[in-house]
């Protein structure tokens, strides 16, 4: 489920599965034995006999920030393609499959000349919205009949889901994956009897996947984007805040793409997409669990050593973010508490900086932080106070927010916040308040062991941002940092001229309909909450919601404490949709 503000208000529902929220600083050394295949697959393996389990991922180094305008979302989308099948799983009929795709591309080809047409009329003005029914021309509306068949076609030999009935026949749980700006993660836990099957599922997927209902699932992620960011009371003004913060970078854009990119990504553009960032050379397959590391390495050469080496390299984003050169400022109004974000440019992963950023994110952040104790219990203009450093790959940002108190405006919390920082610009923090902030990420360290899927998550995480050695070296970074180092990065990246400020105020006319179930969580989760109490509201199967509630179940023992609070109240807003639909049937 280390990103920007918009991964994490988009992703919360991921961060909960992977139980994660930055990257760990483990207190002891994780034993990972890493190989590598001829094709170019790096494996990264770590043997634990804790249950009878293999927790098994694997991380395509591609996220939104590799992809170009006119394809953004392309990552995303893959995201949900990988699940569609192969020439043996997802269809009763595979040479019939191929036929109705081909068929299906000759139809979409055509459609997309009208489109282009489309489009040139909305820029002479002829027409205002592209998605309106009546602006389509009669060749257009006759196309969409015929491929409404193809689909129809396609229908009767498609097997729905069954690359998950197959797992979860065989007792695996946990099937799931995310897309980041820099990374996308597959991963699931089985049986460790059952470790061949997951090479070959895996294998099978990467060496030949069809993406069968290519079109449908990309208007799914349409929706998908819709009820994310357009129908949240924030989820629009955040992507406009950040695509003002990243000015040059690729993260620019959100990872669930622009809307008029969507309706227009081909199959084509996926194809080369999945041929350059899919290809062995570019992937690193993970298992933590029960296994023999030599029997495991085994298998995984039997069936991933069957995929041939891409053809190309993987291209590396060269474009960096700009220098900040003034302060950027955007005022929403929203159907929000009134509140504040702040975003300085900083540095990315294993920056050098980025472990004194972080600590100074912890100075600030917590319940036994300098934000809080003065703008929440001092000054009282607060009712919550957040901050951290968010290292991604090719760069990062340091955040801070506020929710304001009754009674309260957003620009005070906003000099609340300036004034704790500008005491940490000008005096050193004192030693013993500097070690309490290393004991706690060292205590975090070790809680982060406590699972194989907690183990993995960390290991992808690192993995997809860069090199999988932070995992074991991040911890004495931190531990080395001094309070010269505090101050310096503190006078060196919190500027003016670096910095981007969004205010949020109650838009005239909305009063406050805060959600009693929400009472005691921070703003952010509150805003994650609702994002997925939205989509709850478009599920229709009850069965489904209850396969996903049984999942949050399994995963709630590898949530870390701060974040038990929102899956409780996810699973009851879960719990609640069921009864809802189970009592329309009756």
């Amino acid at each position: 489920m280390p990103a920007t503000k918009h991964f994490r208000r988009k992703s919360l529902d991921f961060l909960i599965l992977l139980g994660v929220g930055t990257l760990p600083l483990f207190a002891q050394k994780v034993p990972v034995v890493e190989k590598t295949l001829p094709n170019g697959l790096k494996v990264l393996l770590v043997e634990r006999h804790d249950t009878p389990t293999v927790s098994g991922g694997w991380v395509a180094h591609v996220g939104s920030a590799n992809e170009r305008p006119g394809i953004t979302g392309t990552a995303h989308l893959f995201e949900h393609m990988m699940f569609k099948g192969t020439p043996t799983i997802g269809t009763t009929n595979y040479q019939r499959d191929l036929e109705i795709i081909n068929e299906q591309e000759r139809v979409r080809e055509e459609m997309r000349k009208e489109e282009a047409a489309l489009r040139a009329a909305y820029r002479r003005g002829e027409i205002t919205d592209l998605l309106k029914p009546e602006n389509k021309s009669p060749r257009y509306q006759e196309l969409e009949k015929e491929f409404a068949k193809l689909v129809q076609a396609q229908r009767e030999v498609l097997v729905k889901n069954e690359f998950d009935k197959i797992y979860t026949a065989a007792g695996a749980s946990g099937m799931n994956a995310g897309t980041m700006q820099d990374l996308t993660a597959y991963f699931i836990t089985v049986p460790a009897n059952k470790l061949e099957l997951y090479a070959w599922m895996e294998s099978e997927r990467l060496w030949r996947p069809v993406f069968r209902e290519f079109y449908a699932e990309r208007d799914v992620v349409f929706e998908e984007r819709r009820m994310r960011t357009e129908s949240t009371p924030t989820g629009k003004f955040e992507e406009a805040l950040n695509s003002m913060f990243w000015e040059s970078h690729p993260y620019h854009w959100p990872v669930i793409g622009w809307p008029s990119d969507l309706p227009t990504i081909s199959k084509a553009d996926a194809d080369d997409f999945y041929a350059t960032f899919y290809a062995p050379q570019n992937i690193t397959l993970i298992l933590i669990g029960d296994f023999q590391p030599d029997a495991a390495f085994a298998l995984i050469e039997k069936y991933f050593g069957r995929i041939p080496r891409g053809p190309r390299a993987a291209p590396d984003v060269v474009t960096l973010e700009v220098a900040g050169v003034a302060e950027k400022r955007m005022n929403a109004e929203a159907e929000v508490n009134p509140q504040v974000q702040i975003m300085w440019k900083t540095v990315g992963f294993q920056h050098k900086d980025s472990y004194a950023l972080s600590i100074l994110g912890q100075l600030l952040a917590t319940r036994t932080g300098r934000l809080y104790k003065g703008l929440v219990l001092g000054s009282k203009v607060a009712t919550d106070v957040q901050a951290a450093q968010q290292p991604m790959k090719y760069s990062g940002s340091f955040d801070a927010s506020g929710e304001a108190a009754e009674g309260h405006t957003p620009p005070e919390v906003e000099d609340g916040i300036y004034k704790e920082i500008e005491k940490l610009q000008k005096d050193e923090v004192p030693a013993e308040e500097l070690q309490k902030v290393k004991n706690n990420f060292a205590a975090g360290e070790y809680r982060k062991l406590s699972s194989n899927m907690a183990i993995l998550f960390q290991l992808m995480i690192a993995d997809g941002m860069g090199d999988w050695h932070e995992i074991n070296e991040s911890g004495p970074k931190i531990q080395a940092v001094t309070t010269t180092d505090v101050k310096r990065v503190a006078n060196t990246y919190l500027t003016k001229e670096s910095r981007t400020v969004g205010t949020f105020t109650r838009k005239p006319g909305t009063g406050p309909t805060e959600d009693p179930d929400l009472a005691g969580l921070t703003s952010e989760q509150k805003a994650g909450v609702q994002q997925m109490t939205a989509r709850l509201k478009t599920a229709t199967d009850p069965a489904k919601l209850k396969t996903t509630l049984a999942k949050m179940e399994e995963s709630a023992s590898q949530v870390p404490a701060e974040m038990k609070p929102v899956l409780e109240v996810v699973k009851k807003k879960v719990q609640a949709r069921i009864a809802e639909l189970e009592a329309a049937k009756k």
